[in-house]
């Protein structure tokens, strides 16, 4: 899964302001009014950089925080007009920010710690902790004692297009002070910020707990498919069950048949609400019938509840809209704001890709090697990677004896990084600097705030200790962890600590993820036509996927008062829509909902478009990485590039690979092996 959102209500405030904004309570003044005979250029600081400055604190300004006698003073005492005086302002505030962020992640963490922890059943009041923000009051907190004015006064907000056109001529230090100009940028009451988290909170807890117990999953002919003990969290683990069945397995294609089923059921809400996360029940998911204690019951569907999760979560970012002209809607919070790309601009990048006559090749290669007609699973096809001619159960066995524990795997982590190329001195503070704890849900990375706290892998492990499909995703996150360690420990400019998105750290994820049967000794992993090919169908499966996701999200915009019932509705339509439109004539099966069954959708809205453009960043750099022909140089320019920091994507390409984000290298590089 992705690195963590840990203040997600923080960085929300970023484009949102108070309503009073369109009514500003001071008039901005001109710089030469506060400096008085200055000549135009300060050594180190333009006249239009003071101006912005002076002209952004007036714009946010608010009859609490004074008069404009109060406010032409706070210019004239504020305002640093030598490069030297500005200098030590940014090491303050930036050491300040550190601290802050440092005190409410680890707040944050342990309130969460019942909830997503496998340490025990969680009570009734540790959902409740865990749904209390610690950093909904920053902002309001900032700007009472004046500590964001002084900012955004002296380190003022530069747009995005700006960044990407000013950023090529900017040095290290201007792109940091730029970074310090995005934490404040406008206000929002806190009380606003709570209700995104409550709302997160909730469906956070819903997700984590819903697993289909398949051992009591029945064919219609009353047949057991799968183990007694197996439990699969929807959607990963469902999703990693069906790919491990394209390996040479009993009954392979049928559980694949039986898993699509439960899937369908999940999207459409027939399944049955008491078989969720409960062995008492027999479930037959095709003709969607139920038994307890060989007595057939009629139980009610789940009906709603998923997609209402959705809506309270649109209801919540609704309250934020209107404090938020800039960016006046989650959509363009998200893209402009989060991942720094314009919604269109990413919906431009996926409908090409989508489109292109590669992905039919690709789909025409499946079939021929599948010997049998596509099925709309075949979206997680696993045939292209090498480890699909190796047993599951030769993995999993593997990975038990070596991963007993989360402790285990921490001891593990300096010789897999040594395997990858990482000087051994480096391989062990990195370990070092990660915690690995056994997760309730499937896991994720929850990173470092501060230089005096680990990263943190939250992995699943079973009783049985680690099995391959745990240890897959535990590597993933890995690769998280060791970003998330180098671009804070090893940054020059606190501001500039972690990368330009959550999709370039997903980027950064798979580079260690692809390469899972290496750091189990199984020889070195690179870049050949299957690795080529496994990204290419990934980027197919997720970007359709995300298209349902921020077309969902329209829809909420265009119809703010729908009912749980009525967005159901609305997303099984869409689905299906962009799965005609792109799947179908590959796939074949019109008007399948598959593509609305991640479970992003509901906890994380709109986060699901990170993993294609981190599939897409992701290709590049491994283009760019094949030159390397030892393992120590990959993990050397590995390393320089993560310690670029927090850029702009277009900007952080640039100095990765020497191009912008594109799928044109990766539909060239297919063409030429379908040749």
């Amino acid at each position: 899964m992705k690195r963590f959102f840990v203040l997600f209500a923080m960085f929300s405030l970023i484009a949102c302001s108070s309503d009073k904004k369109s009514s500003p309570t001071v008039t901005s003044i001109p710089v030469d009014s506060v400096f008085p005979g200055t000549p135009s250029v300060i050594p180190g600081l333009t006249r239009d950089l003071l101006q912005r400055g002076v002209d952004q604190c007036a714009a946010l300004w608010q009859p609490e925080d004074g008069s404009q006698a109060d406010f032409e003073a706070f210019v004239h005492q504020w305002l640093a007009t030598t490069p030297e005086a500005r200098r030590t302002l940014f090491d303050k505030l930036s050491r300040t920010l550190e601290l802050f962020n440092t005190q409410q992640n680890q707040l944050t963490i342990e309130l969460g710690r019942p909830t997503v922890l496998a340490e025990g059943e969680p009570g009734e009041i540790d959902y409740l902790l865990t749904s209390y923000d610690a950093g909904a009051h920053f902002s309001d907190d900032m700007f009472a004692n004046k500590l964001a004015f002084i900012t955004i006064l002296n380190f003022p907000h530069f747009t995005l297009a700006e960044k990407n056109t000013l950023g090529p001529g900017w040095s290290r230090l201007e792109w940091a002070y730029a970074r310090l100009g995005d934490v404040f940028t406008e206000r929002v009451p806190a009380e606003v910020s709570q209700r995104v988290t409550v709302a997160r909170s909730a469906a956070e807890a819903y997700v984590d707990t819903y697993n289909i117990q398949m051992g009591h999953l029945l064919t219609e002919e009353g047949e057991r498919l799968f183990p007694a003990d197996m439990s699969l969290l929807s959607h990963w683990n469902l999703r990693d069950e069906l790919k491990s069945n394209y390996a040479d397995v009993p009954h392979a294609n049928e559980k694949q048949e039986m898993i699509y089923k439960v899937m369908e059921r999940i999207v459409t809400q027939e399944i049955p609400a008491a078989v969720v996360n409960n062995p008492a029940y027999d479930w037959a998911p095709v003709s969607n019938r139920v038994w307890k204690d060989g007595a057939e019951l009629s139980l009610p569907a789940e009906g709603d509840v998923r997609y209402a999760h959705i809506l309270n979560q649109f209801h919540a970012f609704q309250e934020q809209d209107r404090w938020c002209p800039a960016l006046p809607t989650a959509i363009a919070r998200n893209f402009e704001g989060g991942i720094e790309m314009s919604d269109q601009e990413v919906e431009d990048l996926f409908v090409r890709f989508l489109s292109s006559e590669q992905v039919r090749q690709v789909g025409a290669l499946i079939r021929q090697r599948l010997g049998r007609e596509l099925r709309p699973y075949d979206i997680w096809y696993d045939g292209f990677k090498s480890r699909s001619a190796i047993p599951e159960d030769i993995l999993t066995a593997e990975t038990r004896h070596r991963y007993p524990d989360a402790e285990a795997f921490h001891r593990d982590m300096p010789r897999m990084l040594r395997n990858l190329g990482f000087d051994p001195v480096e391989a062990q503070f990195l370990a070092d600097h990660i915690v690995v704890e056994a997760a309730r849900g499937s896991g994720h990375a929850w990173e470092c705030l501060g230089r005096t706290e680990p990263a943190r892998l939250r992995t699943r492990i079973g009783p049985a200790g680690m099995d391959y499909k745990g240890y897959n995703i535990a590597v993933h996150e890995f690769g998280h962890n060791v970003e998330q360690v180098t671009d804070l420990y090893h940054i020059d400019y606190y501001p500039l600590s972690g990368v330009p998105n959550n999709a370039t750290t997903e980027a950064m994820a798979f580079l260690f993820q692809v390469r899972d049967l290496q750091l189990l000794g199984r020889g070195r992993q690179v870049m050949d036509d299957n690795a080529t090919l496994d990204i290419f169908w990934g980027m197919y499966e997720i970007m359709g996927v995300s298209l349902v996701d921020m077309y969902t999200w329209r829809w909420l915009y265009a119809h703010p008062s729908a009912t749980a019932a009525e967005l159901r509705d609305a997303v099984l339509a869409v689905a299906c829509d962009v799965w005609n439109q792109y799947f179908a004539p590959v796939l074949g099966t019109p008007d399948s909902p598959l593509l609305a069954i991640y479970s992003h959708m509901l906890n994380y809205p709109m986060y699901l478009p990170n993993y294609p453009i981190g599939h897409i960043i992701h290709y590049q750099l491994e283009e760019h990485l094949a030159a390397c022909e030892s393992d120590a140089a990959f993990a050397t320019e590995l390393q320089r590039i993560y310690r670029q920091g927090r850029l702009t994507p277009q900007a952080w390409m640039q100095g990765a690979v020497g191009a912008p984000v594109s799928v044109e290298p990766i539909l060239s590089a297919v063409s030429a092996i379908l040749r």
